[in-house]
Formats: structure tokens, C-alpha cells, sequence
């Protein structure tokens, strides 16, 4: 039998499991992964949204971009939504998906319905800066000049939450 020397008084229960309701959150780029399609033929990158505000405070939304893909139509639209996150966070030109951490934006989610052995799930459908500003074909001003003003995060004081730094 397995030890577990746990204690429950110290770890907040699990919450719910289902969908978040649609919306806008405010999110921050917790993890990201590139991993290989079903079929072996492609790649994903799979990132994790962590929700930093509001009622859903510390739920995660996942998102996957095809961006290897032999489906064109399906690489462009990953690479369009990676581009969407870019000029959300003030990030142009990442060499790693680690670059794109702990940056707040915002996402629209809406329900992908169940189907088959697949439960409801949240998808991203649009992306946008922290303050709600669309991105378009240029960083928006608010999110390249954060990340142009932003100072180291060792200068920052220690109560700022990871995505203030």
C-alpha cells in the first residue's frame, strides 16, 4: 500500500471541472510544450493559461496551436493566433515559448460541446492585450510599451504578482 504522509488541511480542494462560462479572462502563460500531432506528421505547441483575476481566479484554459502542420489552412491559423499573442503580450519575436510566460492578456473563451467520449471544453476564440485592446497587423502601444518600460523583475517590490513584474 502506498505511503502518502498527506494532509489535507493544507491543500485547497478541487474545484470544479467544468467549462469556464464564456467570456473574457485575464491570463498569464503558465506552460507551453511543443508536441506531436496524432498522426506523428505535424506539431503543437501546447500552452497553458493560468486565469490571474476575477471569479475564476486559478482555473487553466489550454490552448494548442498546429503550427506543423500538413494541413496549411490549420498551420496558418496557429501561426495567426501565435502572432495574436505576441502583440498581446509586447513579445515580437520570441525565440522560446518561455519568453511568453507570466505576461498578462486577455482571451475570449467560448464551449467546444461534448462529443463522443470528449466532455464540454473551453476554447480560445480571440486574443487580446490585458486592458482589452484588439490586436492588429502592429503591437498595440499599451503592451509595447510596457515591455519596453518594464523594468528587471529583481527591481520590482515583492507583493507584485508575477504578471505586474
Amino acid at each position: 500500500m502506498p505511503e502518502l504522509n498527506f494532509d489535507a488541511n493544507t491543500v485547497e480542494p478541487l474545484g470544479s471541472l467544468e467549462p469556464l462560462p464564456l467570456g473574457d479572462y485575464i491570463v498569464i502563460i503558465s506552460a507551453s510544450e511543443m508536441k506531436p500531432t496524432k498522426d506523428g506528421k505535424g506539431q503543437y505547441l501546447q500552452l497553458v493559461y493560468d486565469v490571474v483575476d476575477g471569479e475564476y481566479k486559478g482555473r487553466k484554459v489550454f490552448d494548442r496551436l498546429n503550427l506543423v502542420n500538413d494541413n496549411k489552412t490549420a498551420e496558418e491559423i496557429a501561426q495567426r493566433a501565435l502572432s495574436s499573442i505576441c502583440r498581446s503580450v509586447g513579445v515580437m519575436a520570441p525565440k522560446t515559448s518561455e519568453e511568453l510566460h507570466n505576461k498578462p492578456f486577455m482571451v475570449k473563451v467560448g464551449i467546444r460541446p461534448a462529443k463522443g467520449e470528449f466532455a464540454a471544453s473551453n476554447v480560445v476564440k480571440e486574443y487580446k492585450t490585458a486592458t482589452g485592446e484588439k490586436v492588429s497587423g502592429t503591437a498595440p502601444a499599451s503592451a509595447a510599451k510596457k515591455a519596453e518600460t518594464a523594468a528587471p523583475a529583481t527591481a520590482q517590490p515583492k507583493n507584485k504578482k508575477p504578471w505586474e513584474r
